[in-house]
């Protein structure tokens, strides 16, 4: 595996959270197969925006040693070209889903997503199975 680092997305996250088994979730399937994880700050913003008082701990414990990529300017000049070529196909998405695939690009990585209908539409994106 050339590059074992990717960029998750909240699904991954909400995902693992929700299993009884953590086994058999994805994020403890992509760990196995060596993958490192970041996640964006959008993904952080929308964790903690939906964590209810007691789950906080839960979330802090999971993302303490997790790498959180910035929104900057330049993951929002590729958001913004993103939503350019989608509008004109008539294919937008969400902007959170916007803002997490131009960090993955910007920062030169995969996406690992449960969310693949909606960003399959974006061809500069990679997509971890």
């Amino acid at each position: 595996m050339e590059n074992n680092l990717i960029l998750l997305d909240t699904s991954i996250l909400i995902d693992y959270f929700r299993k009884s088994d953590k086994q058999n979730s994805n994020l403890v399937m992509l760990f196995d197969k060596g993958y490192n994880f970041s996640i964006s700050a959008i993904t952080h913003y929308e964790i903690y925006s939906g964590a209810t008082e007691q789950q906080l701990t839960f979330w802090t414990d999971l993302l303490k040693r997790t790498t959180v990529l910035p929104f900057d300017e330049a993951v929002s000049k590729i958001a913004v070209t993103l939503n350019s070529v989608l509008k004109r196909k008539r294919n937008q998405i969400g902007m959170a889903d916007l803002f997490i695939a131009a960090t993955a690009i910007s920062n030169n990585l995969s996406l690992s997503t449960l969310n693949k209908k909606h960003f399959l539409r974006i061809d500069e994106l990679s997509l971890v199975e």
